[in-house]
């Protein structure tokens, strides 16, 4: 069936990428589910040769996706908790803000960036629709909205100094309303602050693993130029930052009360030089994920020849959208560690890899780890030391010696 832009509207044509029909990436399934059947979704995506968003045509929606028991914790990672406390610090420096000021946090999942906020006394709000992380953030004192945000919501609430959405504007369908709501949210003279990873990362990195139903759109910072320029934002400042692989921190204001920073141009450079908006920049992409395929199915299959064995670690959307692309199961990785315990105990989607706690590890032997999200390579090199390492992207690597 034909699809249209979810920003522009015209006809989706350009193939960029197809990783086969898959289950949701975060939907875990408890043991008495396996004798249930499995929906799953094609995960191919587009780009629109018309305002040039990379995107995937939405098969499920928000509600399907964003359970109450998703089970995703940011402050699961120690790391991703740094980030946000450093966040908070700067921007409280940046922005001067203070007890008379209000900070909204879109997409708040347990309050990981909001407790930096509050034990500086700044007020703040999170919107966050999934219940089990909404509960955990209200455990820890922070008043939180469980709805999903847009130009509705954004009319019932206070207007903010500061708009704060990590790793949200990808997993909206309706990119125009959310959009349209920081708009209307945003006081006349604050900040809106959006990270997202940055196409140009996705593509170099072959980080084609990011992709999965919940991640609606893939971002250039000349996208989000024109996405957010139709809600009357513009963007102000860009900061390039290591996350998830490559990630862009981008600031908006509304239009005409700010300057850019030299940043913006020198981002928007390295874009046109990469060619992210020709067809050219995306020819190859499916090959790289091929190899990529491949080259962990050998690792695998070699290993259990040679009688080694391989577990997983991380249960992470971005693994199971590797795993599933390339068929793996139980028989190839008997099991999967995971520090947050709403995954433990459940099975991965498609896969049906079991998740244990990293405690187990202690007494399930194994020989070396495949790590899933492979963003996360340097934290666990700290959490485990001695420990072999396997990563499968960009390409296979045990630690960091490349074997292709």
């Amino acid at each position: 069936m034909p699809h249209t832009c979810r920003h522009c509207g015209s006809p989706l044509t350009e193939q960029v990428i197809d990783l086969g029909h898959q289950p949701p990436s975060n939907s875990l399934l408890a043991p008495e589910e396996l004798a249930i059947p499995e929906i799953t979704y094609p995960l191919k995506v587009f780009v629109c040769t018309s305002c040039w968003l990379v995107q995937l045509p939405t098969h499920a929606t928000a509600d399907e996706l964003f359970t109450a028991d998703y089970p995703y914790f940011s402050s699961t990672s120690t790391s991703w908790c740094a980030h946000a406390e450093s966040f908070v610090s700067a921007s409280v420096e940046r922005l001067a803000l203070g007890p008379r000021s209000q900070v909204v946090e879109l997409a708040s999942n347990d309050g990981y960036l909001l407790q930096y906020l509050q034990q500086r006394g700044i007020p703040c709000l999170g919107i966050e629709p999934t219940h089990a992380t909404a509960e955990a953030a209200r455990a820890r004192g922070i008043t939180t909205i469980e709805k999903f945000f847009g130009l509705q919501l954004a009319s019932e609430l206070e207007p903010a100094d500061l708009v704060v959405a990590n790793n949200v504007l990808a997993h909206v369908p309706d990119i125009n309303d959310f959009v349209a709501g920081i708009a209307r949210l945003l006081k006349p003279h604050g900040r809106v602050s959006i990270e997202f990873p940055h196409l140009l990362r996705l593509l170099v990195g072959n980080q084609f693993d990011t992709i999965y139903h919940e991640h609606y759109s893939y971002l250039s910072l000349q996208a989000v130029i024109r996405i957010t320029a139709v809600a009357g934002l513009e963007v102000v400042d860009v900061e390039e930052l290591t996350t998830h692989g490559g990630s862009l921190r981008v600031w908006l204001a509304h239009e005409g009360t700010a300057k850019a920073t030299a940043a913006v141009k020198a981002v928007l450079g390295a874009e046109a030089a990469a060619g992210l908006e020709t067809l050219d920049a995306y020819a190859g992409f499916q090959q790289r994920a091929e190899d990529t395929k491949l080259a962990l199915l050998e690792f695998l299959v070699q290993a259990k020849r040679q009688g080694r064995r391989i577990l997983g670690y991380g249960a992470a959307a971005k693994g199971n959208t590797l795993l599933n692309y390339a068929g793996i199961r139980a028989d190839l990785l008997p099991a999967v560690a995971d520090r947050a315990i709403s995954k433990q105990g459940k099975l991965l989607p498609g896969s049906h890899i079991p998740v244990i706690s990293p405690e187990q590890l202690a007494t399930d032997a194994f020989d070396a780890l495949l790590v899933l999200p492979w963003n996360l390579i340097d934290e666990l090199r700290s959490q485990l030391p001695g420990t072999e390492l396997v990563t499968a992207i960009p390409t296979l690597t045990i630690n960091s010696a490349s074997l292709i």
